[in-house]
């Protein structure tokens, strides 16, 4: 998170939310728990989607197209709802933009340091984000006591998109996932895919059903929501709108598909999703 922009609009302008497809709205679900009264844009950048499989240099030039156009629309400050952005396009996209910029994995390697006490921090992601070694990295800046273990959990997102986030098949998939962290030592978890929060349950009941003790489920969109309520809060432009705030769902393809599987991450019902292009 970057304290060094200025915000370029008022209290009452929306929050601007992005991800490469669907995961980012458990953060909207998140922000809207935590800041009812907010108003949020969210982008799906459905026509691309994943984000993970492609260069750091794509990714940027993505996801810079993707914050333009919340800023067309009038955003106060931008979250990036993508693990993989926030891994590789973070800083550029600080530099590059006039607002504020805020991203999912910061914020929950800060609770898990918090959470680890110095243990072992066990990380299931994307192969691109685990490959980045994003986690490690954040992790070491907010405590240089923590090991940071990550397992690349590639089925977990599909499942999830498929609605299989509990009985059988996705136990034995999260199961599978987390036996390598769990002989590592890892004490806590952090979810560090937006897709995974719909699987919270079922990965905290297989991680204590595997370690044969708690383990505590870092949830990097809850994190998230905690940040970005204190970041606004700071800057004194948090929302004085009586809630809800408005929701507004942007695509890039795929509209009435997006909108199938919406209400499933939103927990809610989904407004009319609008298809626009980059």
């Amino acid at each position: 998170m970057t304290g060094e922009h200025p915000i370029v609009s008022r209290r009452s302008a929306p929050l601007g939310v992005f991800d490469s497809g669907l995961g980012g709205l458990t953060v909207v679900r998140a922000l809207r728990k935590r800041l009812p009264g907010e108003s949020i844009v969210y982008l799906g950048d459905t026509a691309r989607v994943p984000y993970g499989t492609r260069s750091s240099d794509t990714v940027v030039k993505y996801a810079l197209a993707c914050a333009k156009v919340l800023i067309d629309r009038g955003v106060k400050a931008i979250v990036v709802a993508c693990n993989t952005v926030s891994a590789v396009a973070l800083d550029i996209l600080r530099v590059e933009l006039d607002l504020p910029v805020l991203g999912v994995i910061e914020p929950g390697a800060r609770a898990a340091a918090s959470a680890a006490d110095g243990e072992v921090i066990g990380v299931l992601g994307t192969t691109g984000t685990i490959a980045s070694g994003a986690y490690p990295r954040a992790v070491a800046a907010a405590s240089t006591r923590a090991e940071v273990v990550g397992q690349a959990a590639p089925l977990l997102v599909p499942l999830v998109e498929e609605g299989w986030i509990d009985g059988e098949v996705p136990r034995l998939a999260v199961s599978r996932y987390l036996e390598p962290l769990l002989r590592r030592g890892a004490k806590v978890i952090v979810l560090g895919c937006t897709h995974y929060p719909l699987l919270h349950d079922v990965i905290e009941r297989e991680a204590e059903r595997l370690a044969g003790r708690r383990v505590r489920i870092i949830d990097s969109a809850a994190a998230t929501a905690e940040a970005v309520a204190a970041f606004l809060r700071e800057r004194g432009v948090a929302s004085e709108a009586f809630p809800p705030g408005e929701l507004h769902l942007l695509v890039t393809d795929l509209p009435q598909s997006f909108s199938d599987v919406a209400r499933r991450f939103l927990g809610e019902t989904v407004p009319a999703v609008t298809q626009i292009d980059l």
